[in-house]
């Protein structure tokens, strides 16, 4: 058993859905396998930004609604040239009715709530899957099409919903682990929740849903189809001679992906990481290179740092006073309030003497931190036993990874004395015990010029 995912990139048009049926048809000769299919590229941001109109009143609406499904019409168009289309074509026109439905009730109240656009969400995945099992069929591939919603249960936190593990692997083992069906289509991103209503499972969610069916069937193999070919020493558009990574273990690319490489996200890895099963990341437009291969443990290759990444967009929150030393409490509180807030904190470093905290968050969310934390700690500043939160925007953060710095000395000095040498000002530094990963905070301007010199070091 394998499980293929492809994402939005690989189901763009017709063309590009072609390439996967020839992929598809090539993995499914030699395996029994699973097919996990995002939307169409753009349709669900499409799809959320008519939302959007819909609740402002406006019923620009309908035309948004008309543009995305010419686009799925004039794919099924390209794919059905010389085939019988009747069938899909009303599939993809009744589920655009049903979209106009909702967003004219989304119009009519003025509001667009988490559960009503977890539903809208819903029809990207569907009209993907939909589509491309028609084309199988249409072209003689025996497939057995299944609603997501029906084997993968979460709880009700709609728009990021988490997944009852005991349930859905009870679910997916009953429905594929015992059929004799050579191959499965599924939509990736949705799920439901007890009562049946459609529930989204956040960012990378198409990668989730394929990792969980792997998990629970005990695939041999995850393979995520995507539009470059597997994970890379640096960002190419930042570095010329960046190298592929062949083999990398679970944690590295965890890392990785965390720090700003797109291929993959971490809560992917999770499900196949406790299974100890494979993933391997291919490029639907080159499907004979190589690609990068995720294991519990890659073999040896010398190589010390295994990649340089880093994200961008970040504000650092300092909290700074006298008042602080020596009074336990106050990072619970900082990190309590920011929590509360639903801001997620990327890294973190404070100074031995306590006097001062150092967070990084997402730039989009810096005015809302400053006002809880204020807000928190309001009495503090009123009595000047601490400032109020410093913001400050415009910053980068840079890493280093690789599971065997640990094991050598100066790896860091290495870094930090490049970076100085280049003229790269660090604004804050963070380490875990585990040595796998160094971070710095560098102001964005100098990201490009910072990855370029550390990577030719």
């Amino acid at each position: 058993m394998k499980v293929l995912k492809f994402g939005g990139s690989s189901v763009a048009n017709a063309e590009n859905i072609g390439k996967v049926v020839e992929i598809v048809k090539s993995a499914t000769a030699k395996d029994q396998c699973v097919v996990v299919l995002s939307a169409m590229q753009g349709t669900t941001d499409a799809l959320i930004d008519t939302g959007r109109i819909a609740e402002r009143g406006d019923g620009g609406f309908l035309t948004r609604t008309a543009e995305i499904a010419a686009q799925h019409l004039a794919a099924i168009e390209s794919l059905f040239e010389n085939l019988d289309k009747t069938e899909i074509a009303a599939v993809v026109d009744s589920a655009v009715k049903e979209l106009e439905s909702v967003y004219e009730g989304v119009r009519r109240v003025g509001e667009l709530s988490p559960k009503t656009l977890d539903r809208i969400l819903s029809f990207g995945e569907i009209a993907s899957t939909k589509m491309f099992s028609a084309k199988l069929k249409a072209e003689g591939i025996e497939n057995e099409w299944h609603d997501s919603r029906t084997l993968i249960r979460t709880d009700s936190n709609f728009g990021f919903a988490a997944v009852d593990f005991k349930e859905t692997n009870k679910l997916i083992a009953g429905t594929i682990g015992k059929s004799k069906t050579r191959l499965h289509i599924v939509p990736g991103f949705i799920a439901s929740e007890r009562e049946g209503f459609t529930t989204t499972l956040g960012r990378g969610g198409s990668d989730y849903t394929a990792a969980m069916f792997a998990a629970a069937l005990d695939a041999e193999i995850l393979e995520i189809w995507t539009d470059v070919s597997g994970m890379m020493s640096a960002d190419p558009r930042f570095v010329r001679n960046v190298r592929q990574i062949p083999r990398i273990n679970y944690r590295e690319a965890m890392e990785l992906s965390h720090f700003g490489a797109k291929v993959i996200y971490p809560p992917t890895i999770q499900p196949v990481m406790a299974k100890g099963i494979p993933v391997l990341v291919k490029n639907t437009f080159e499907p004979d290179a190589a690609g990068t291969l995720i294991e519990a443990e890659s073999p040896d290759t010398g190589e010390i740092v295994r990649g340089i990444t880093s994200i961008d967009r970040i504000s650092v929150l300092s909290l700074e006073g006298s008042g602080m030393v020596g009074i336990p409490g106050f990072s619970k509180r900082l990190f309590d309030a920011l929590s509360r807030a639903e801001i997620n904190v990327i890294l973190i470093t404070q100074s031995s003497s306590e006097h001062s905290i150092c967070v990084a968050i997402e730039e989009k969310h810096s005015d809302r931190a400053k006002r809880v934390v204020d807000r928190e700690f309001e009495y503090e500043i009123n009595i000047g036993k601490i400032d109020p939160l410093k913001v400050e925007s415009g910053f980068s953060i840079l890493a280093l990874v690789g599971d065997r710095m640990k094991e050598h000395t100066g790896v860091s000095g290495k870094m930090f004395s490049t970076l100085g040498h280049n003229g790269i000002n660090i604004h804050a530094i963070a380490q875990g015990s585990s040595e796998r990963n160094i971070s710095a905070i560098i102001g964005s301007k100098d990201v490009r010029k910072a990855v370029n010199t550390l990577h030719e070091e």
